[in-house]
């Protein structure tokens, strides 16, 4: 299946990314979705360097992407909706260094069909269930759950559909170990589509909906539906459940629903929360035109948790919940920074935010603070008569911020993308070239660029050090067989030999065995976990624990020659 193409420059926009913990050990990971690429991405807390662990071509269109843990597992999951009809689960196994498919179940005709289911992923926050969803109707939920011999097993699709619905957007609500519970944005149109009028359309209601999974009766009910905001785009999972240690509660639970101009707390039989968007400050500003976000990205730390929600302008706003168990008291919301438009957010633990660009290059940030201190103004909830549900139809007054530089964020890494190349041409204009190159016109807005593709690879200093002399050899080595990557630099000179650690710096060692008064004639690391040295005086055997076995050549002896492998050495 390897053999079917060969993709000669990878796609680099970024239609979806996760976080998670897929490798299993204490480091999160992001796995990114390019439409037909998965790619696995592992930051560096300590450098806050980008690396790519591995990139995957897939025969189809990836649709949705989500990742999810087993109760009590160690390492997340990652769920696909595609143009296949059939949901996918994948692991990545670190041995091979490859995704691993764990279960592959059909439910639908291929193509992206607006019927057919895996246009939205939705997960349980205790990955017991997944809901995957089209944009019209169809909504399945499959049970998660593990066998006796502790592997991951799925259900059979338990149906959720609502006929003549439209579907916006889906999201797990957290409801701790009771049954889990998934919300969806829905307009029904069945009487908008026998109406030729218009009137039914324009009272049509977009509804936000509770579907309750009951674990007992493998059956999914529709709990609640009530009226929303008509511009209702987006929903965002609150933390809530009793926690398993003590009788606290991580949250009110409940959802944000993002509308235009305004953010709404919405829970089952409870008050609802609503503050204005911000708005930038100018003074040309088109009053008629409403704010929307189009990304959000929620964090939860020890006893807090935070929303980052960002608008179609790039600006982040920091949006926190006060309550008091399971009771809002009040909902607000800041400016908190301006970054490229995102078609994913993603905070880390070790304090970053990864921003999947929509446009453009992909970034990394560091977060600097959280903006706690500053001195942008907070909206809240309480300012207004009843939480600012006083009358849902009309609008709030409008909150306003000036746009600055960053303050909260500092940028870390950047990745390359060339989407959306506007257009090219291909020309030699370089002196000297046997090729021609492509000039690319990428970009949007501000952060448009014109740029040179060559044919070749480009090669990229990553350390540079400076040299005593000019060698007369060089050497690489790993320490032991099973090292991915290797660990020493060894030159040789005239007169000894140099070896040097191989990070993020380059620096000499002086332990490591080698003899540095002569010069090295050549290197290899032998067995599981020893170095090889030959030199004209003989050969040292470098042991893990650093012992050496020396021996020697006569005084007389000629000049030798050496050859070497992983197994065996002959010197003549």
């Amino acid at each position: 299946m390897h053999l079917y193409n060969l993709t000669l420059q990878p796609p680099t926009a970024a239609i979806q990314a996760v976080v998670g913990n897929f490798s299993g050990a204490r480091q999160q990971e992001i796995i990114v979705s390019h439409g037909t690429r998965l790619e696995l991405l592992r930051p560096d807390p300590q450098t806050g360097k980008v690396a790519t662990v591995i990139a995957t071509d897939v025969f189809g269109s990836i649709r949705s992407l989500a990742s999810f843990r087993l109760t009590g597992a160690t390492k997340d999951y990652a769920i696909l909706g595609s143009d296949s009809g059939r949901i996918v689960i994948l692991e990545y196994d670190t041995k091979t260094s490859s995704f691993v498919k764990l279960h592959q179940e059909t439910y639908g005709k291929s193509g992206a069909r607006r019927i057919v289911p895996g246009q939205y992923l939705a997960t349980d926050p205790k990955g017991r269930s997944v809901m995957i969803s089209a944009m019209e109707k169809a909504k399945l939920v499959y049970i998660l759950n593990r066998d006796a011999a502790a592997n991951l097993t799925i259900s059979s699709p338990l149906e959720a559909h609502k006929n003549a619905a439209i579907i916006h957007h889906i999201v797990g609500l957290d409801v701790g170990f009771e049954n889990p519970v998934f919300a969806a944005l829905e307009v029904d149109y069945s009487e908008s589509d026998q109406d030729p009028t218009g009137e039914a359309f324009s009272k049509a209601e977009k509804m936000l909906t509770y579907y309750e999974l009951d674990l007992g009766l493998n059956h999914v009910v529709r709990k609640w539906s009530e009226p929303t905001d008509p511009r209702a785009n987006l929903l965002v999972q609150v933390p809530g459940g009793q926690l398993a240690s003590s009788d606290r509660y991580d949250g009110p639970s409940g959802v944000l629903v993002c509308c235009e101009d305004y953010i709404v707390y919405r829970h089952m039989d409870v008050p609802q929360h609503r503050v204005p968007i911000p708005r930038r400050r100018h003074p040309l500003e088109d009053k008629d035109r409403g704010v929307i976000i189009t990304s959000a990205v929620m964090h939860k730390m020890k006893g807090a948790f935070f929303f980052l929600l960002q608008s179609e302008d790039g600006d982040l706003f920091k949006v926190t919940i006060e309550h008091e168990e399971e009771d809002v008291k009040a909902l607000k919301i800041k400016y908190f920074d301006t970054v490229p438009v995102a078609s994913s957010l993603c905070i880390l633990k070790s304090g970053f935010l990864f921003i999947a660009s929509e446009f453009g290059n992909h970034y990394l940030y560091q977060f600097q603070k959280l903006g706690d201190d500053d001195n942008e103004p907070e909206y809240s909830s309480t300012s207004y008569p009843d939480f600012g549900m006083a009358d849902p139809q009309a609008g709030l007054p409008r909150a306003y911020f000036t746009p600055r530089p960053l303050e909260n964020l500092a940028l870390a890494d950047e990745l390359e993308s060339l989407d959306p190349i506007i257009d090219s041409k291909v020309l030699n204009l370089l002196p000297n070239s046997d090729t021609p190159q492509i000039f690319a016109a990428c970009g949007r807005g501000a952060r448009s660029s014109l740029r040179i593709l060559r044919h070749g690879l480009e090669v990229e200093e990553s350390v540079s050090s400076e040299l005593p002399g000019i060698p007369n050899a060089v050497w690489t080595t790993k320490r032991t067989e099973d090292d991915p990557y290797d660990s020493y630099i060894i030159l040789s000179f005239v007169n000894g030999t140099l070896v040097l650690s191989i990070g993020e710096t380059i620096e000499e060692v002086q332990d490591t065995g080698f003899l540095s008064s002569a010069p090295t004639l050549a290197v290899q690391q032998i067995g599981s976990d020893a170095l090889l040295q030959v030199h004209p005086q003989g050969i040292r055997h470098v042991l893990s624990d650093r012992r050496v076995n020396e021996w020697r050549s006569s005084l007389h002896s000629p000049q030798p020659k050496s050859c070497t492998s992983n197994l065996i050495w002959m010197v003549n």
